[in-house]
């Protein structure tokens, strides 16, 4: 690849985006890697560049705040030419919806539709005017059913899903390829893996490593496919079991890991002394 190239990967300090990162670099790829302040994305980047000898720039800002997207448009447009452009950056979590704060649900749609809408859209005429061009959306397993207890995250990835494909099409005549993946669950932090352990069976029938999902992202958008599947078994089982079946089996799972995160949280709180008159 021509040395003054970049790829450009959002939730890059951590997770899945942290090792699409690092598949990139393995192909003497330079990055521009963006992430939330303070997660580490500087030292991650000396790494990159002492052990592949690549460009590595690290971007830190907040995604759900729609100004810093318009910034980083065109501080990447006027300072680099792009021809990879991954958003990876994504929000969820368990939670009823009608104990969900405004903020919790705004920031989901913020960061997974409109972080990901704007920046494609503001990136398109860089990428458009490259010999050749990439664009991988990150989407999930989630998207192929209606969740309770998760319910505006599955929605977000599924107007993924959708935007993703119909870019595609829009884009066949021009020279940039546009590829959804749909990862399942992953154990990328403690937190997270906590999470999925709750799920029993289910998680770990969805679930999938951060590792092997980056190599088979990367791998497979670099030969222009347009939907990349990561759990062949689970894909299949996600598309052609009922929805009533899919959204009772896995609101059921979300719903029981919002219950022991309750009972826990209720044990670890200290007790307070009864006041005597």
């Amino acid at each position: 690849m021509s040395e003054n190239k970049y790829a450009i990967v959002t939730g890059a300090s951590q997770g899945m985006g942290k090792h699409i990162a690092l598949e990139l670099a393995k192909r003497h790829i330079n990055l521009v890697l963006i992430s939330l302040p303070n997660q580490g994305l500087d030292s991650f980047c000396q790494t990159l560049i002492s052990d592949f000898g690549i460009e590595a720039i690290a971007y830190e800002t907040d995604l759900c705040i729609t100004g810093n997207i318009m910034e980083l448009a065109q501080w990447v447009n006027e300072n680099f030419e792009v021809y990879i452009l991954i958003n990876n950056a994504g929000l969820g979590g368990s939670m009823k919806f009608t104990e969900a704060r405004t903020e919790y649900i705004s920031k989901i749609i913020q960061l997974n539709i409109t972080a990901t809408s704007l920046l494609t859209h503001l990136l398109l005429p860089n990428l458009i005017r490259q010999k050749k061009a990439y664009i991988l959306n990150i989407s999930s397993i989630a998207a192929l059913a209606p969740i309770g207890y998760k319910t505006v995250y599955p929605a977000s990835k599924a107007f993924v899903h959708s935007f993703s494909r119909g870019l595609r099409y829009e884009l066949k005549d021009t020279n940039v390829l546009v590829s959804v993946a749909h990862p399942g669950p992953m154990k990328t932090t403690v937190e997270n893996t906590e999470r999925l352990d709750r799920q029993g069976a289910l998680g770990k029938f969805l679930m999938s490593t951060p590792e092997r999902n980056a190599r088979v992202c990367v791998t497979q958008l670099l030969k222009g496919r347009s939907l990349i599947i990561l759990n062949k078994l689970s894909w299949l089982v996600m598309n052609y079991a009922p929805d009533w079946l899919k959204t009772r089996l896995i609101s059921e799972a979300s719903k029981k890991e919002i219950l022991e995160q309750y009972t826990e949280h209720k044990k670890a709180a200290p007790r307070t002394a009864s006041l005597k008159e």
